[in-house]
């Protein structure tokens, strides 16, 4: 059994622990919050502590910690914190900011013989496997990232960060003309602002300057200054009502050529209902491999694309070449 703490106990670590609860090989030991009192009532029977003190009974095990806070302030902190301690996995989704992250969660954790998976989730993660495979299998070819229609966690954590917003939803929406465009084998060049536009609905706080929230948001660099970004100012009941859910999903398209001048075209989807849920689910298989890397004597930080897929199943070597194969 596969002993596993959650840090940060929001949509996402609520994701992770319906996650675990499928996992017939992993349990939940411990949760760390900054809440730890509301938490507890919540959580009866799962022991609950502070992700600030990180004290711990001296019996308790945990095999490895998964980071479930917010990527612009919580991860960069957490993750080096936590990786000194434990075998770590995180979702760490600043694109750019993510060579970076890793080397300094590499040091830790090769230091401390631990094993911190980085940057996992559907992308970066599913959708980063799905764009080193297309380039790998149709060389010289062009990859596109779609996202949505959906809310991403990221950004709307990013938003809720700026002075005078008390509550924020960010909805990516892609340009279905440029997708049409990669569908059909033209291989255009697109900016980023040609590619999607986004949505934020902010709840302002009563005397909050709404303008300079506007211009704050919409400037955030490796967010939103390189989009078509609207936002919009609603009441706290309308934020209650009509976005409570967390949809989500996108494309990988790799459009590229065999031989001459035959077209080939690979494309990958996921729709989701639930982003953290997803989001999740996709954790709790990189906290088994993790576990397994530290036992298989593997330490410092790894991405997805490090990780063997057979390490993520739940089943045999054997089973998945009679059964996946």
């Amino acid at each position: 059994m596969i002993r596993v703490a959650i840090v940060g106990y929001g949509n996402l670590g609520k994701g992770v622990k319906a996650a675990l609860e499928k996992n017939a090989d992993m349990e939940l030991t411990a949760v760390f919050s900054r809440r730890p009192a509301a938490v507890e009532g919540e959580l009866p029977g799962v022991h609950v502590h502070s992700s600030e003190r990180l004290t711990l009974p001296r019996d308790m095990k945990i095999d490895v910690a998964i980071l479930c806070g917010g990527s612009k302030e919580d991860t960069p902190v957490q993750g080096p914190a936590f990786a000194k301690l434990f075998n770590t996995v995180d979702s760490f989704d600043t694109h750019a900011e993510i060579p970076a992250y890793f080397q300094k969660m590499d040091a830790i954790a090769k230091e401390r013989g631990n094993v911190s998976v980085i940057s996992a989730g559907w992308d970066p993660g599913i959708f980063s496997l799905e764009r080193v495979y297309g380039d790998a299998f149709l060389p010289g070819s062009k990859a596109y990232t779609f996202w949505g229609i959906g809310v991403s966690q990221g950004h709307s954590d990013a938003a809720r960060k700026v002075k005078g917003v008390l509550d924020a939803r960010q909805y990516t929406i892609p340009i279905n003309e440029a997708i049409q465009q990669v569908r059909a084998g033209k291989n255009p060049e697109f900016s980023k602002r040609q590619m999607h536009k986004r949505v934020v609905y902010i709840v302002a706080a009563e005397h909050a300057d709404k303008e300079k929230i506007k211009q704050e948001i919409c400037e955030m660099r490796n967010y939103y200054s390189d989009y078509n970004t609207e936002v919009v100012f609603i009441t706290q009941d309308e934020m209650n009502k009509k976005h409570v859910v967390y949809p989500h999903g996108g494309f990988v398209l790799t459009s590229g050529v065999t031989g001459e001048t035959n077209k080939a075209i690979l494309e990958y989807r996921c729709q989701l209902d639930s982003n953290p849920e997803f989001t999740g689910s996709v954790l709790v298989a990189c906290a088994r491999a993790a576990f397994r890397l530290k036992q298989q004597g593997g330490k410092g930080a790894y991405t997805m694309l490090d990780i063997p897929p057979a390490l993520l199943s739940p089943h045999s070597p054997e089973i998945l070449r009679s059964k996946f194969m």
